[in-house]
């Protein structure tokens, strides 16, 4: 079980963990219509996905964008996870400007949470993290933000996503 900080307050992570070289678990998420949406979507696609706590706050705000400016010109997608409701993330996408975010909801089962081991219970939240996947799902990069409210390293989830 991994330990992060959130607020610098120690935070356990609950789920299955998954690490670099490991075949991705499929998990069942909601897209901004109430669609469910699995891993299997995105099959023969590199995959960048992005983790974060919440997408009203400054630092999920700024990571969504981060990573959609610099890579949804690659040849793959770029997926961004939350368990905020749908309708927040439809109304965020809505104001954000964007129009290539793909946000995706884990308020329900929390299926994707559980699935990569990022949950945190105590807060019903998700840790801050990056995950790259090629084409066949294989986990080519991951990164799970040591302090739940800084910034991953873009550079490196980039570089992976770029190197796929």
């Amino acid at each position: 079980m991994t330990q992060i900080t959130f607020k610098n307050n120690p935070i356990k992570l609950s789920g299955s963990e998954v690490n670099e070289g490991d075949i991705a678990p499929n998990f069942t998420v909601l897209d901004n219509s109430l669609n469910q949406i699995t891993l299997d979507d995105y099959k023969n696609k590199k995959k960048l996905i992005s983790v974060i706590p919440s997408i009203d706050t400054g630092v999920c705000d700024s990571q969504t964008r981060k990573f959609n400016e610099e890579a949804s010109a690659e040849d793959g997608v770029v997926l961004t996870i939350s368990v905020d409701l749908p309708f927040a993330q439809k109304r965020w996408c809505a104001s954000s400007g964007l129009d290539n975010v793909i946000t995706l909801s884990d308020h329900k089962d929390l299926s994707f949470g559980r699935n990569y081991g990022l949950v945190m219970d105590e807060l019903r939240l998700l840790a801050r993290s990056v995950f790259v996947l090629n084409e066949n799902n294989k986990v080519v990069y991951k990164e799970i933000v040591s302090e739940g409210t800084n910034y991953p390293d873009f550079e490196a989830a980039l570089k992976a996503y770029r190197n796929i």
